[in-house]
């Protein structure tokens, strides 16, 4: 079967239709979250789907009943062989390999799904350095701030004797 591609706004219906798998018109208009399209709008996109093989129509008297006919887990197989072929060259190691830099996927998710043994060495991150937050909360004194402060100690101490 030939999947074609579809517009978000024709992916945004088949979510919807995805989790009904059949339905009537009515059914997609309840359903719909706010704000609700026109009823026209929706034929619309309707007809589309079925042109484009994703849904098919059985008339029940005046009505249709659609239903399905591409599932969900296909329609990401084929997007994601269309990413791989239009951005990563065909290569599912380049794929792999930006999941785990953009921490998409961890080394723990792999494991668990892959009967592989799978070393994967981390990227060096450099720490952060926060030298104002370490001179806030462990301030350096150098000898003279310290002499300085002593000194301003000691005046206090007289003053408070004199008087």
């Amino acid at each position: 079967m030939k999947i074609n591609h579809l517009t978000a706004a024709e992916e945004n219906f088949m979510k919807l239709f995805w989790k009904m798998e059949s339905f009537y018109l009515k059914d997609v208009m309840e359903q719909h979250p706010e704000p609700k399209p026109h009823q026209n709008t929706v034929s619309t996109y309707l007809k589309i789907l079925v042109e484009k093989g994703y849904l098919s129509t059985v008339k029940e008297g005046r009505i249709f009943k659609y239903t399905v006919l591409v599932p969900l887990e296909e329609y990401k197989k084929f997007l994601l062989k269309e990413l791989s072929h239009q951005f990563f060259s065909d290569s599912g190691k380049e794929i792999l390999e930006l999941l785990l830099t953009e921490k998409l996927i961890s080394q723990e998710d792999m494991k668990g799904h892959f009967d592989l043994k799978i070393e994967i060495k981390p990227s060096k991150i450099e720490e952060p350095k926060f030298e104002f937050a370490e001179e806030i909360l462990s301030p350096r004194k150098d000898k003279k701030t310290k002499g300085k402060e002593k000194d301003k100690e000691k005046d206090k101490k007289k003053k408070k004797k004199k008087d």
